[in-house]
């Protein structure tokens, strides 16, 4: 058991993203230790403090990266249901997961699971950002652009040092630094990725921080943002059910035990709310969102390519600025579109006769397509398109 659980997590790690943020650590660590071995040498009490307070923001840094990758953001178990059947009626069904989300919890495409707290996906540790996993990633922020500094203040002056190695040889008893062609161009290289990883991820943790202090995650934020401009009735007022003052939310996160305090099914909530209020908020929002859902036609067949060249510049230029997939349609296909932009729809593909026919096992398609291939459909009943919505979901 414990070494599948081991090959799992290696082959988490090969993955773009966690190579590319474990070469960038290494490189700079490597730069910056090479570099204070020569400038700032380990056998005088300086250096050993200097040195020694380097690698341990390596040390913290890999070792919340980890993890956050490793220990993941927990997902709601496949087919889970609520042991209250009267509960039932106040969660969100999904369709991929056969099964009910828990409060607080939405589904990643790119995990394929549904996820607790689920805040963002992060390429970069190759899982999600969420429950189990927030307060080690956010340290994570926390230590690297630390660490960052920390090297930019050896390799600043050691490649002034090298520049200037005459005058240090000459003039002075110092230490003196020799570089090289590779090693300038490579201690260069570090304090570029140095200065970029401090700002990225520096923004990031800030982010991060802001989102711990209110207690609510990025997706979160955007289903308050909606609940706020709803239109609602006059006695009616959403509460944001989570935020329990700035103290107890970062007491919700960051605990003794390394495991924040829920166990990502019930929630600790302000007194006015209960733990549906935010799902309740959705099912209305989603509600409405189906209210909205305009039935399109395809015209021209759309292979799902990032750029169509035959459609058109417009179409490859004004591109949505979002990793969302597109999908592939042809010609007399029906699309359920619920978000619009001039140049491409997003929706969801209604099932062909023959993928009925055949049983297909993919429960929903949906993305984003280019415009111009498809025709709205003018309906003289206007619940047509809920029709076709309830139509599908039996399908799926």
């Amino acid at each position: 058991m414990a070494t599948k659980r081991i090959e799992i997590n290696l082959m988490q790690l090969l993955h773009w993203g966690p190579i590319i943020a474990l070469s960038v650590i290494f490189m700079i660590s490597a730069a910056s230790v090479r570099n204070t071995l020569m400038w700032w040498p380990i056998f005088t009490l300086g250096g050993v403090i200097n040195l020694m307070i380097f690698l341990l923001w390596n040390v913290l840094t890999l070792y919340n990266y980890l993890l956050a990758a490793f220990k993941g953001p927990g997902f709601v178990p496949l087919g889970w249901e609520p042991e209250e059947e009267e509960v039932k009626q106040y969660l969100q069904y999904c369709n991929l997961c056969e099964g009910y989300k828990s409060p607080r919890s939405h589904h990643c495409r790119k995990c394929d699971r549904c996820v607790i707290k689920m805040d963002h996906h992060c390429p970069w540790i190759n899982t999600c950002c969420g429950h189990f996993n927030h307060a080690n990633f956010t340290w994570f922020l926390f230590f690297a652009p630390i660490g960052c500094v920390h090297a930019l203040f050896i390799l600043i002056p050691s490649t002034y040092r090298a520049i200037n190695w005459q005058y240090y040889f000459y003039y002075t008893r110092e230490p003196v630094v020799y570089l090289g062609l590779f090693g300038f161009i490579g201690t260069m290289f570090a304090i570029g990725l140095a200065v970029g990883v401090f700002l990225a991820v520096g923004m990031l943790y800030v982010i991060q921080m802001r989102s711990i202090l209110k207690n609510e995650t990025g997706i979160e934020s955007w289903i308050i943002e909606k609940a706020l401009d709803r239109d609602r009735d006059d006695d009616e007022e959403f509460i944001y059910p989570y935020n329990l003052g700035w103290k107890a939310n970062l007491a919700e996160v960051f605990t003794w035990t390394g495991y924040p305090k829920s166990d990502g099914v019930v929630w600790n909530v302000r007194e006015e709310c209960n733990q549906f209020t935010l799902t309740i908020e959705q099912i209305q929002q989603k509600a409405q969102k189906r209210e909205r859902t305009v039935e399109y036609s395809i015209m021209e067949d759309y292979s799902g390519a990032w750029f169509p060249i035959t459609k058109g510049c417009r179409v490859c230029i004004r591109f949505p600025c979002t990793d969302e997939p597109r999908i592939p349609v042809t010609k007399g296909d029906k699309v359920l579109v619920t978000r619009w932009k001039r140049h491409w729809l997003y929706g969801t593909r209604l099932k062909r006769e023959e993928e009925m026919k055949e049983g297909s096992t993919k429960k929903r398609y949906r993305g984003w397509f280019p415009r111009r291939c498809a025709v709205e459909v003018i309906c003289d009943d206007q619940n047509h398109a809920g029709e076709d919505i309830n139509e599908n979901k039996k399908d799926k």
